[in-house]
């Protein structure tokens, strides 16, 4: 039986990319005769990125304030759950995720090999774009300290290029960080004793817009969130029921 599949696109001033992010998906469902569903959550953008949604009937939700990436991400996992979806896949509105990927990340998942997958741009070589040398960074960096309260060794620690299960789903529409969401969840999801299977995606430069994400600059971003793991080091967890 095939599994019903989310895409989820959060979305904040990208009236650059929207349009062109949409399409591609759309010309891979028609290419692969595929039915991959797809929700763009605009995270109250002050540009044309919920008119131009609107102008091209792509599925939209617009947040009335402006929540941050967790919060944008956190709405469309509450609409997959609400809409029984049985995977959900995370995917940038810039252009840097690349559509061909969602299969090779949600098969796992598919086979029940795993409960969550992240799209990896640090492991198999596929990946051109690997991001600023800060960035890569500070990504060992998290990564040391996941490993650290965790045990196991995620390598793109940041990647927002993700996938999960059913379970997951529920427990992210339920709890998700406004703050740092990606290494939080992962980390969380980790303590849960869920599996987490990192698969090799080529991912490309923003297309165009600017990133909302500026915290690299910040010597206190590193700080926070190895304060942030190292507690979630020493919760203890159990998965919703």
């Amino acid at each position: 039986m095939k599994k019903k599949v989310l895409i989820i696109i959060p979305a904040y001033n990208e009236e650059e990319n929207i349009l062109k992010t949409y399409k591609t998906i759309l010309e891979y469902n028609k290419k692969n005769s595929q039915k991959y569903d797809a929700i763009v959550i605009n995270d109250c953008s002050q540009d044309n990125t919920s008119k131009i949604c609107r102008e091209n009937n792509i599925p939209v939700i617009d947040l009335v304030h402006n929540l941050g990436i967790g919060g944008a991400v956190q709405t469309g996992y509450k609409y997959a759950y609400n809409n029984n979806y049985d995977i959900a896949v995370q995917f940038d509105g810039d252009g840097q995720h690349d559509v061909d990927y969602v299969k090779n990340i949600i098969d796992p998942i598919i086979k029940e090999e795993a409960d969550m997958t992240i799209g990896s741009r640090f492991i198999g070589n596929k990946s051109v774009f690997k991001s600023s040398f800060a960035r890569r960074c500070g990504i060992k960096i998290i990564s040391i300290v996941m490993k650290l309260v965790t045990g196991k060794k995620i390598y793109d620690t940041t990647s927002g290029f993700r996938a999960v299960n059913k379970n997951i789903i529920k427990d992210f529409a339920i709890s998700y960080p406004i703050e740092y969401p990606e290494p939080i969840t992962t980390t969380e999801i980790l303590k849960k004793k869920y599996t987490i299977k990192e698969i090799a995606v080529s991912m490309n430069e923003r297309e165009g817009g600017v990133s909302s994400i500026r915290t690299w600059k910040k010597a206190y971003y590193m700080i926070n969130i190895t304060i942030a793991l190292l507690i979630i080091g020493i919760r203890r967890y159990k998965k919703c029921p």
